[in-house]
C-alpha cells in the first residue's frame, strides 16, 4: 500500500487552523495521484479508537441566520456513555437462569459453549430480517452484550476474513468486543489473510492466531485519486460542472486531470487521523509503544514467526489446532466443540438478561445515497417514506426519544432538505440525537444537523457542506459517431439540460444561480444549527469525526450506545427507570390479510414484503439511484463509499446500559454465505430456519 522509495512530508498548521498542501507524490504521465502516509507524527490526532468518548465541544450561545434557523447550545455536559461491563447481582442471575430454563426450543443450546461466527465482507449498518443472510453491526454488538452476561457462554472465537467496511463500523464493533472481554471470558480471533482493517479488529481480542503460512500485511495507508478529464477530452465529452466550495471534490474526477491542493489537504488530514488512530489502538491493545508500532510497519514484516516473536500475534496455529483448543475450553466431549452460531444466538432476547426498560427509544437507521422520489426499492434513502416514519414517531406517546443513525454520503438536495425539515419538527416534540456511521457527508450531514445533538465515531467521514451539479455536453461525441439530435422547445430555459450543446450565456447564469441558492441554503442552515459562523463551514470540506468535534460540527464522539445515553439525558429518563419490554407481532397483520379473503400464501407474501422479510429491506426503503449526472436540482455528492439499503426503525427498551434495537438478524455480506464459523460443525437446516422464523414472527 505504500509507494516504494517515496517519503511523504507534511507541514501541519497549529491546532484549529488549516494550511494548504500539495500532494506528497505525483506520478507524472499517469491519470492518478497517490498520497501516502505511514507516520502520524505531525498530525492533529484523535483519541485512541478504544475510547468511547472525549471532551465535548465548548458551549456556544444562541445564534441565528437569515433562514430563521436557530441553534441553542446549553451548558449541560453530555453523558460519557462509556460501555463498561458490570457483573450482574446474584438475584438477577437467578431470574436469568429461570428464564433460560423455559426458553423456546430453538433458542436453547448447551452450557459451557463458545459463541463462534465469521466476520468478513460488507457488514451492514442495519438490522435484517429473520430470512436474510449476512451480518450487521447491530446484530454483532447485541450478541456481544448478551454473551457477556449469558452463563452458558464461556467465550467467543471469531474468524476474521477480508473486510469491506469503513473504520467507524470497526470502532463500534471493537467497543463491544472490549465490553465482552471485561466479563472475564476468553476472546479468540483467527485469521488466514489480513491487512490493516482485519488486524485492527482482531486487536480487540485477547488472543490472535494465524497459520505460519498465512499473510499479514501491515505496511501503512494510502489514498488514490483517479481522474477522467483526459479520457473525456479524447472521446468528445465536455463535463459542465458547477462546484461550490474549494473542498467539494465530487466533480474533480470529471473536471481535472490531477488532484487539487484542497482535495490533497483534506484527504491527507483524514489519512493522518486514520494512521494515528490505528497506531494508538494497536499500541494499547498489544501493550506496545506507538514508536514500536510504527517501527513494525516500517520494517515490512512478512514472516509470521517475526510477528509472533514481536508480540503482534499470540501464536501460530492452523484451523484444526484452534478447534482442538476450543474442545478443551468447552464442556463437551473430547471430540466435539460446544458452540453456538451467531444466527441462532441472535434469537435470544436481551430481556432474558434484564437488558431492557420501560420507556422506549427508537433507533432509526438510514443508510445509502439520498435520491428523489418515493418508491420503495432498496439501496437508497427517499424523502416520502422517511418523512412518514418521522411523523409516526412524533405521534407515538410511548416513544421518549429518537436516535437517528446516519450512514450516507448524500445525494438529492431537495430530498435532503425535506427530511431535514421533518427531523427539526420531530426534535421540537421529543429529543432526537444523530449517531453517524462510516460517513455522514453532504446530504448525510444535512440530516444530522436537524437533530438536537450530533455524535460521530472518531473516524466518521463528516461534513462536506457544499454543492456539485452539472451536465455532460456530448456535441463533439455525437459528431464523431454520426449521431444527430434536434430539440424543439418553448421557454428560455427549457433546454438548459440539453446534452447536444453547451450552456449559452443565459443558461449558464441561470444554472449558476440555481446552484448558489441551494448552497447558501445548505450552508446557512448548517451554520445556524451548529451556532457557527458562515466562514467556519469551509465550503465542501470533509473531516474525520475527531476533527469535526474540534471545529464544532459534532457535539461528542461515540457510537450508538453513547447516543442513546445522550437521548436518555435529553428525555430526562432517570437511571434504572423501567423494567418491561414490548415487541411487535406479525400475527395480527397475517390474520387481517387472511380475513380479507387472501390465501395463506398470499397473506404471508404480503406480510413478509411489508416487513422486508425476504429481501431484507425495510418497508420504507427507497428507489434505485438514477445514474445520470444531469439533474434539474443541485446534487449533494461525495466520493466516499456508498453504504447498504434504506431506512429501518428498531425499537429499543432503555436502561443505564441499553444499546438499543440490536436484536434483529443480519445485513448484507458481499462474499460470504453463512455467518457461522469453522467451529459450527453442522450447518442449520434451511427448512427448520424458515419454520423458526415464522414462529418467531407469530409469537
Amino acid at each position: 500500500m505504500m509507494l516504494q522509495g517515496k517519503r511523504s512530508v507534511i507541514v501541519r498548521a497549529p491546532r484549529g487552523q488549516t494550511q494548504r498542501i500539495r500532494p506528497a507524490v505525483v506520478q507524472a504521465g499517469k491519470r492518478a495521484t497517490v498520497v501516502s502516509r505511514c507516520s502520524p507524527e505531525s498530525s492533529t490526532v484523535p483519541p485512541p479508537a478504544a475510547e468511547a468518548s472525549v471532551e465535548e465541544t465548548k458551549p456556544q450561545a444562541e445564534s441565528s441566520n437569515g433562514n430563521g434557523v436557530v441553534a441553542v447550545k446549553d451548558d449541560k455536559p453530555l453523558p460519557e456513555g462509556v460501555l463498561s461491563f458490570v457483573t450482574p447481582p446474584n438475584s438477577e442471575n437467578f431470574w436469568t437462569q429461570l428464564k433460560l430454563a423455559f426458553a423456546l426450543p430453538w433458542r436453547r443450546f448447551s452450557a459451557e459453549s463458545v459463541l463462534s461466527f465469521k466476520l468478513e465482507g460488507d457488514i451492514s449498518d442495519q438490522s435484517r430480517s429473520t430470512f436474510d443472510s449476512g451480518l450487521s453491526v447491530p446484530q454483532i454488538c447485541s450478541a456481544m452484550r448478551k454473551a457477556a452476561v449469558d452463563p452458558r457462554i464461556k467465550g467467543i472465537c471469531i474468524e476474521i476474513g477480508p473486510l469491506g467496511v469503513g473504520w467507524a463500523k470497526l470502532q463500534e464493533i471493537r467497543r463491544y468486543i472490549k465490553y465482552f472481554r471485561e466479563s472475564g471470558k476468553f476472546t479468540v480471533a483467527y485469521m488466514t489473510r489480513a491487512a490493516e482493517k482485519e488486524y485492527y479488529l482482531a486487536s480487540a481480542f485477547e488472543e490472535i492466531y494465524m497459520p505460519e503460512s498465512s499473510s499479514l500485511s501491515l505496511k501503512g495507508f494510502a489514498v488514490t485519486g483517479t481522474f477522467l478529464r483526459g479520457v473525456l477530452d479524447k472521446i468528445g465529452v465536455e463535463p459542465q460542472v458547477k462546484r461550490i466550495g474549494n473542498y467539494k471534490s465530487a466533480g474533480d474526477q470529471l473536471l481535472r486531470k490531477d488532484m487539487s491542493e484542497y482535495q490533497a489537504e483534506q484527504l491527507t488530514a483524514i489519512l493522518d487521523d486514520i494512521t494515528n488512530d490505528f497506531v494508538s489502538t494497536i499500541a494499547e491493545a498489544r501493550g506496545k509503544t506507538k514508536e514500536e508500532v510504527l517501527a513494525m510497519m516500517e520494517e515490512g514484516i512478512f514472516d509470521m514467526q517475526k510477528f509472533m516473536d514481536g508480540g503482534w500475534l499470540t501464536g501460530l496455529r492452523y484451523e484444526d489446532e484452534v478447534i482442538d483448543d476450543m474442545k478443551k475450553r468447552t464442556g463437551g466431549k473430547d471430540d466435539e466443540v460446544r458452540s453456538v452460531g451467531l444466527k441462532k444466538y441472535s434469537k435470544v432476547s436481551p430481556t432474558v438478561f434484564g437488558l431492557a426498560g420501560k420507556k422506549k427509544i427508537v433507533v432509526l437507521r438510514t443508510s445509502g445515497a439520498i435520491v428523489g422520489g418515493n418508491s420503495n426499492n432498496g439501496g437508497v434513502i427517499t424523502a416520502g417514506p422517511f418523512i412518514k416514519q418521522l411523523r409516526s414517531l412524533a405521534k407515538n406517546k410511548n416513544i421518549a426519544a429518537v436516535v437517528l443513525r446516519v450512514d450516507s454520503p448524500g445525494g438529492d438536495a431537495l430530498a435532503s432538505d425535506l427530511m431535514w425539515r421533518e427531523i427539526k419538527k420531530l426534535a421540537e416534540k421529543k429529543p432526537v440525537v444523530a449517531s453517524m456511521g462510516d460517513v455522514a457527508a453532504s446530504g448525510g450531514y444535512y440530516l444530522a444537523m436537524g437533530c438536537n445533538k450530533i455524535l460521530a465515531e472518531p473516524l466518521t467521514i463528516t461534513g462536506s457542506v457544499g454543492v456539485v451539479t452539472g451536465k455532460f455536453n456530448l456535441a463533439e461525441l455525437y459528431e464523431k459517431i454520426g449521431y444527430a439530435k434536434t430539440i424543439i422547445s418553448n421557454g428560455k430555459y427549457a433546454e438548459v439540460l440539453a446534452d447536444n450543446r453547451p450552456f449559452n450565456a443565459s443558461e449558464q447564469e441561470f444554472f449558476d444561480r440555481n446552484a448558489d441558492f441551494a448552497y447558501e441554503s445548505f450552508r446557512n442552515k448548517a451554520a445556524g444549527s451548529r451556532g457557527l459562523s458562515i466562514e467556519a463551514m469551509q465550503a465542501g470540506r470533509v473531516w474525520s469525526g475527531a476533527r469535526a468535534l474540534e471545529v464544532g460540527l459534532v457535539d461528542a464522539l461515540g457510537g450508538v450506545h453513547r447516543a442513546i445515553e445522550v437521548a436518555k439525558q435529553l428525555a430526562e429518563i432517570p437511571e434504572g427507570g423501567g423494567a418491561s419490554a414490548s415487541s411487535s407481532s406479525m400475527l395480527m397483520p397475517l390474520l387481517m390479510a387472511m380475513a380479507s379473503g387472501a390465501s395463506l400464501e398470499t397473506a404471508m407474501a404480503g406480510v413478509m414484503a411489508a416487513s422486508g422479510g425476504f429481501n431484507g429491506m425495510a418497508p420504507f426503503s427507497a428507489n434505485s439511484m438514477d445514474a445520470s449526472f444531469s439533474a434539474s436540482l443541485p446534487q449533494f455528492n461525495n466520493a466516499f463509499q456508498l453504504q447498504q439499503p434504506g431506512i429501518q426503525c428498531v425499537m429499543s427498551d432503555v436502561d443505564a446500559a441499553s444499546v438499543g434495537g440490536l436484536t434483529s438478524l443480519a445485513g448484507t455480506a458481499s462474499s460470504q454465505g453463512s455467518s457461522d464459523s469453522f467451529l459450527s460443525e453442522e450447518g442449520e437446516n434451511p427448512i427448520a430456519c424458515a419454520f423458526e422464523g415464522l414462529a418467531e414472527m407469530l409469537l
